[in-house]
């Protein structure tokens, strides 16, 4: 008799085993589906003649921040990108000034007036968040005198602040998977800094939109790829732990 409720046993468990297995699947599938249908309907319009391309063109998706930090349904990366495709909107010209207060007008700047424009899209007060770090941390920076007017639009500052809370990326030209809309970009180590817009050019290397010199029509160019400046540095600017720390103090 011990023989027959063995197998009686076992029956109910391989059903339940071959459940299991069929919504595994079926869940593959959609999943599978589901990409393919996104992907199909990012694609561009075929009649559409552009000499851009976009991450999909190339077989994959730009990533999302899983962080919303302004609360406005919109995750931060695609937030940054927002900002940044309006100041290359607005279109400043380029102009070296020191301002009272720190902000330039909206219709001037630098380079590195793009990174702190783009950020506060997503919520982000680079100036605020940078200025308490230099107070807490001044040996980290190099500065001897302090002045908030100015310390945020640095380039070296702002190289120095990325490094010390977000992570870094790599430079290689080969690795279009790692590159991201509104990554941020270093050259000459602080020289000149730049950000990714979600367009790309044939090879899959993103355009750069910048603020870099009076000679600049559009802010958004495809050069990225042929700048003779060395890369030195990437940066993602992703919410983390010491970010949120760094924020605490200075709302105290």
């Amino acid at each position: 008799g011990h023989m027959s409720k063995k197998k009686k046993l076992k029956k109910p468990f391989k059903r339940f085993l071959l459940i299991c297995i069929l919504v595994m699947l079926a869940f593959m599938c959609f999943e599978l589906v589901d990409y393919f249908v996104t992907l199909k309907k990012l694609k561009p319009n075929e009649t559409h003649e552009h000499e851009y391309y976009y991450a999909y063109d190339f077989g994959f998706l730009d990533r999302q921040s899983n962080n919303d930090y302004n609360s406005n349904k919109i995750d931060d990366y695609t937030d940054i990108l927002i900002g940044l495709k309006n100041y290359a909107i607005i279109n400043p010209s380029y102009a070296n000034k020191y301002y009272g207060g720190g902000y330039p007008p909206e219709n001037e700047g630098v380079c590195t007036d793009t990174i702190w424009f783009a950020l506060k899209e997503a919520g982000y007060d680079l100036k605020k968040m940078i200025d308490a770090d230099i107070l807490q941390n001044k040996e980290a920076y190099g500065i001897d005198i302090i002045d908030q007017n100015i310390d945020f639009r640095r380039v070296n500052n702002q190289d120095t602040f990325f490094k010390r809370y977000v992570k870094k990326y790599s430079t290689d030209m080969n690795d279009i998977m790692e590159f991201n809309p509104g990554d941020i970009f270093v050259f000459n180590t602080d020289e000149h800094i730049a950000m990714t817009s979600d367009k790309r050019n044939a090879n899959g290397i993103p355009y750069l939109i910048q603020n870099r010199d009076e000679t600049q029509t559009e802010k958004e160019e495809d050069r990225l790829e042929e700048t003779e400046m060395e890369i030195t540095s990437h940066y993602r600017f992703t919410y983390n732990d010491n970010l949120e720390k760094l924020i605490n103090s200075i709302k105290e």
